[in-house]
Parts: structure tokens; sequence; C-alpha cells
């Protein structure tokens, strides 16, 4: 009994951590944003609260709660209040399963540096990963505004076209690691990243994780020059923040699953493993933001190509290749 209640006050005090941390650096990851893109925009971006700008992400959050919150008359009250709050979960959930160090010894007791370390991690974050796009097409057809409906409708569509394609990536991964458990991948790349061995599947899941996470040139949901900026624009104050927050979550969660699957994890000469993970996943975001400020948006019917016509036929060739290639010297 007293080894179940010890697992189970490691675990609150490594998910009050790691909520802590993720939501910290979502809010900075606004700012870094700003100011990266303001300075290949040849202008300065936020610099006037506190030293270069850095107590900026706080005056944003208080003038969220306090902004007027407000909801369409004909809108479906309970699904409008109900979309932010899930959009934010589910990208917080997807955390759990991530092992960014290897395990400790404390005590005489091995500790994983992991919420939740499954057997089936992989499989979880795709099913959690899926799960995002409810609240943005909850949110949409709750407001009850053909804007926000059609960017709803855009992220179903986006969804369908680059779910399959990051599976099939992700198939190659789990042959050479035996294994669904994220901590099993990371330790298969004590020698070399998957990013040498499986070159083609990271490009096909960098650009579908871009389109999951409605990454520019991927930022159609939004779109503000066509659907006056998508799912949330019947939204305000502090739910506009949540689905503005769970963006930003899924930023991290992009350079976190990037490095776990394919740069070798907290592997690294020198510096503590902790320390090699956070330079990787903070790496992922800098390139997503540069991606921001220097890719026009594709066109709908390019977004569609790519997904059906290349990612996917591309993903189940590379599947084919690695497998006979596995085959041949297993």
């Amino acid at each position: 009994m007293s080894d179940l209640l010890l697992s189970l006050a490691l675990i609150l005090v490594k998910l009050g951590l790691i909520f802590g941390v993720i939501l910290g650096m979502a809010a900075y990851l606004v700012l870094a944003e700003r100011k990266i893109l303001g300075r290949m925009q040849l202008r300065h971006g936020p610099n006037r609260l506190g030293p270069f700008g850095l107590i900026q992400p706080m005056a944003d959050v208080i003038k969220l709660i306090t902004k007027e919150d407000f909801m369409p008359d004909q809108a479906d009250k309970w699904l409008f209040l109900f979309a932010p709050g899930l959009t934010a979960l589910t990208a917080l959930l997807s955390f759990v399963v991530v092992p960014f160090a290897p395990p400790l010894t404390i005590f005489g007791r091995e500790l994983p540096m992991v919420v939740c370390d499954l057997n089936i991690g992989l499989l979880y974050f795709l099913g959690i990963s899926s799960l995002g796009v409810y609240g943005v097409v909850i949110g949409g057809w709750a407001s009850n505004s053909k804007y926000s409906l059609l960017g709803a409708m855009r992220s179903i569509g986006q969804l369908l076209s680059y779910e399959l394609a990051m599976g099939l990536a992700l198939i190659p991964v789990v042959l050479s690691a035996k294994s669904f458990s994220l901590t099993d991948v990371v330790m298969s790349q004590a020698d070399w990243p998957n990013l040498l061995k499986h070159p083609v599947a990271f490009l096909i899941f960098l650009v579908s994780i871009a389109a999951e996470s409605k990454r520019t040139p991927f930022d159609m949901p939004e779109a503000e020059n066509e659907i006056v900026g998508g799912f949330h624009t019947e939204y305000s104050g502090m739910r506009f923040g949540l689905f503005f927050v769970g963006e930003y979550i899924n930023l991290v969660i992009i350079g976190s699953m990037l490095t776990v699957l394919f740069l070798g994890g907290w592997h690294g000469p020198l510096l503590p493993p902790i320390v090699w993970f956070a330079i990787k996943v903070l790496f992922v975001a800098f390139c997503f933001i540069w991606a921001r400020g220097t890719m026009p948006r594709l066109r709908y019917d390019q977004l569609l190509h790519l997904g059906w016509k290349v990612l996917i036929p591309l993903a189940l060739l590379n599947l084919l290749v690695t497998a006979a290639v596995l085959l041949a010297i297993g």
C-alpha cells in the first residue's frame, strides 16, 4: 500500500512539474516568436515591459483574463464553453508519455523521467493528437458563425489528409526500435539518431506534424485573410487564450516528439541529458518560428495534393523499403 501511495505521489509531482514547465515555455515561446519575427521583419517586437520585454507574457495573461468574455446569442452554450478547454487539455495530455531524461536511481529506487512509461506510448501519442481537432471542430460549429464553421471544416480535411502519412512515417521507427515505448525508441538511438537512419520518414513526419498543428504554411483553419480568423473568430478573453495556449503547447509537443523519435532524445556529449533534450526541443521550435516568417501559406488544393498524392505514397514506399532492408540484415 505504501509503494502504491509513493508511486501516485511521484506521478502527481512529475505532472505538476511538467505542466508548470510546459505552460511557462508556451508563454515565453509567444514572446520568442514575436521577437524572432520582429528581427526577421526589421522591427523590434515587444521591448517595453521589463528588460528585453521579458514581462510581456505576464501582461498578455492579465489582459486576456480581464477582457470581456462574450458569447454569440445563437451559439450552443455548453459546447462553446467546452471547446477551448478540450484543445488545451489534449495538448497537455500528450506529455505524459514523453521521456526527457534516462531513469534516475534515488535511494536504491529507479525513478523514470517520464510521467507514465507506457509500452504503447507511441500509439497513445497518435490517439491524443488526433483528439485535438475535436476542440477546433466543436468550437467552430458551436459558434454558429459561417467563418468559424468554415475554419472547422478545413481542420477536419487537414487532419484526414495528414494523419495517415504521419502514422505510416513512424512505422519504420517502431521496426528499428522493436517497441512502441518512447523510452525504448530513445534508447535505440544511443549510437545514431533516427534522423540519419530514416531521413525520409523524418521529412514526412516533420511536414505531417506541422500540418496537424496548423503551423505555417499549413495554417488554413485560421486564414485571417480569407475567413477572418477561422474557428476562434467568435471567442474572446481567456477562452481565446486557451486556444492560443494550446497552439504553443503544440509547438513544444512538436519539438519533443521530433527529439524523441528522430533526434536521439536526451543523448548527447558533455552536457546533462535533460539539457540536451531542452536544447533540441527549443531548436525545433525556433525552426518552426523561422518557417512562419519565411514561407507563404499554401492554397487548400495544394495542401490536399501534398497530403494525399505525395506524402502517403512516399510513406508507403519508405515503409516497404525499410521493412525489406531490416529483413535482409536481420
